[in-house]
């Protein structure tokens, strides 16, 4: 199956794509990932949506709920903590001049980072570095160390501004690798094992949900928490936690869920 492109405009962002991989041989293997991705396995990425969506929607509460669940935490202080650098890193984002993901769940990212009294913190997916802030914030207190796998933007000749939101005075506890996590996470767990608090927001196939899970979960430390954003894609979240006897907390927020659990 060869994938459908709509405009114009996306012919030409998909060309400029894979031009600039052309011109980065470290990247060549993520690369022959994408290829098979959007041609012979354009499906997986909603492998089991609709049953995954009827299961959380069943089961979600909110963002507010589960930290006062699980933590015993109330968020409520943390907007008013960190208001003045939460207000610095909105103008951030509005004078980046690419577009990226916003922020998500900055409390549960936080507050996971608190309970778990964490020293280290391993995410996936990085983009302005609202979720890079939030563990930060956190991890600054005990000189903690965040390790962030994030592919360059390179569609938007992007790489400068991956974290732009992320203030100076934070990134000497901050270590980004610039691959796919298929590449990154390998080099990242040789230089640390364990981890107290692992967040998962990047590749939203299947298949890419499945293997990431699978390698951070081994790497998580027990007592540590695990975060998903945007478990509604596919499946793959929710077969993970029941092919490992997991119970999950589902966490609705801004119209998608997240999911959370302690180890």
């Amino acid at each position: 199956m060869c994938p459908k492109f709509n405009t114009v405009s996306e012919i030409l962002r998909v060309l400029k794509t894979f031009i600039a991989y052309l011109k980065r041989p470290d990247l060549y293997p993520e690369l022959g990932r994408k290829i098979v991705k959007n041609t012979v396995n354009r499906g997986n990425a909603f492998k089991g949506k609709e049953k995954t969506n009827s299961w959380a929607a069943s089961t979600a509460v909110t963002q507010k709920e589960a930290v006062a669940m699980l933590f015993g935490i109330d968020i409520d202080p943390f907007r008013t903590s960190y208001a003045d650098i939460l207000k610095t890193a909105d103008q951030r984002e509005k004078e980046c001049p690419i577009k990226m993901g916003g922020p998500g769940a900055l409390e549960l990212i936080y507050y996971a980072c608190e309970f778990a009294n964490a020293k280290s913190v391993v995410e996936t997916g990085v983009a302005y570095g609202w979720s890079s802030l939030a563990a930060l914030l956190s991890l600054e207190k005990r000189g903690g160390l965040l390790y962030s796998s994030d592919m360059p933007y390179l569609a938007q000749d992007g790489d400068q501004y991956v974290g732009y939101v992320v203030p100076e005075n934070l990134k000497p506890n901050w270590k980004l690798f610039r691959f796919a996590d298929k590449e990154s996470l390998p080099k990242i767990f040789t230089e640390n094992p364990s981890f107290d608090v692992v967040h998962y927001d990047s590749d939203k196939s299947y298949n890419g949900r499945f293997w990431a899970y699978n390698e951070l979960y081994k790497h998580l430390r027990k007592g540590g928490i695990f975060i998903s954003d945007d478990i509604g894609d596919n499946s793959a979240y929710q077969d993970f936690c029941e092919s490992n006897n997991i119970k999950t907390t589902v966490v609705e927020y801004e119209g998608k869920y997240i999911g959370v659990f302690v180890k």
